[in-house]
């Protein structure tokens, strides 16, 4: 005779049915701030592997990250995919990302490019630009150079409130304190061609215009400009030259792309895996080759004519979590000097 199942018993029948669909479901939810075409090759290199299929979410960092917090528990998130140490440890500090013990990410990875829970999966620099013939390059050799009141009405700048001057605020501020920090951001100021504006390619054609003569720009926005065909970018290109910073010192400032497994993940293996593949170097390639990032893993073979002929430099090896820890101390003074 066939007895009659209790409602909980029936209940927690299905929860187990649930649970194991869920298991065995070959998806990853992955949430995304790179905005960039040639991702796609990285999505589809990691389905051709795995087996798994790459369901994303793209979206500006913040709004992400915020979604995510929203979202709490029923996330549906699996990884979340992001531009800027600052940024990812933000997510860190709201309790979004799961710890995460990789013994192939620890051996691939840097360990001043990851945290116990976020890892760096590409580099871009910030580097210095001049118009040729408007500015002497041996006197405008660091960082710091550009306070000189020698360069006074000749600079241009973004914002002081965006990530990538952020971080560079906060490494100063790192490396030298916030009174020297403090010190260099009111002598940048006081050497404005004109108040900030725009982006980082904006800054690349204004040095290149004759607006001012120097700039700061990450090495993405170049070698993009450098590889493209249009015949106004190769123009802009031949008016400028570059200069890496600090390179008898603590090194060129660099910034990341990086991504970790979201704390409430459904899918977490599959969400470790794909964070491994982009650590592999099939994937290290496409970051170079396809959106001309630096790889994060020693010894990947790139092939990429604008990395080669911006050059080989020292970068500064400062703990990329440790960003984080001045980026409101680097706001404050950026807003107290004006830098804004």
């Amino acid at each position: 005779m066939t007895l009659p199942l209790s409602r909980s018993l029936i209940t927690l029948l299905l929860a187990a049915a649930s649970f194991g669909s869920t298991a065995e479901e070959k998806v990853l939810n992955l949430y995304s701030a790179r905005h960039y075409q040639t991702d796609e090759a990285l999505y589809s290199g990691f389905t051709r592997q795995s087996g798994i299929t790459v369901r994303r979410i793209e979206g500006k960092e913040d709004e992400l990250i915020e979604r995510i917090r929203n979202e709490g528990a029923n996330s549906p998130a699996d990884v979340l995919l992001t531009v800027d140490a600052a940024r990812l440890a933000e997510a860190h500090e709201m309790g979004l990302f799961a710890a995460v013990r990789s013994p192939l990410l620890e051996a691939r990875i840097p360990a001043h490019l990851r945290t116990s829970d976020w890892f760096s999966f590409s580099i871009r620099a910030r580097v210095i630009i001049y118009a040729r013939g408007a500015v002497n390059p041996d006197e405008l050799r660091n960082y710091s150079d550009l306070a000189n009141p020698r360069l006074k009405g000749k600079v241009c700048s973004r914002s002081g409130s965006h990530p990538y001057n952020l971080s560079l605020m906060a490494s100063i501020i790192a490396h030298q304190g916030e009174a020297k920090a403090e010190e260099w951001a009111r002598g940048v100021v006081a050497n404005f061609a004109r108040p900030p504006k725009g982006g980082d390619t904006d800054q690349i054609r204004a040095v290149a215009a004759g607006e001012c003569a120097v700039a700061l720009t990450n090495t993405y926005y170049l070698a993009r400009m450098m590889r493209s065909d249009k015949p106004e970018d190769r123009k802009t290109i031949d008016r400028i030259a570059v200069v890496w910073p600090d390179q008898q010192g603590n090194g060129a400032h660099i910034n990341v792309s990086g991504g970790g497994v979201v704390k409430t993940a459904p899918h977490r293996q599959a969400a470790v895996s794909f964070l491994e593949y982009l650590a592999s170097d099939e994937a290290q390639r496409y970051f170079a080759d396809g959106n001309n990032e630096w790889p994060v893993v020693a010894g990947v073979k790139v092939s990429n004519p604008a990395l080669e002929a911006l050059g080989k430099f020292k970068a500064d090896s400062l703990p990329v979590g440790s960003l984080a820890m001045y980026r409101a101390k680097a706001q404050v003074i950026f807003d107290r000097t004006g830098y804004r």
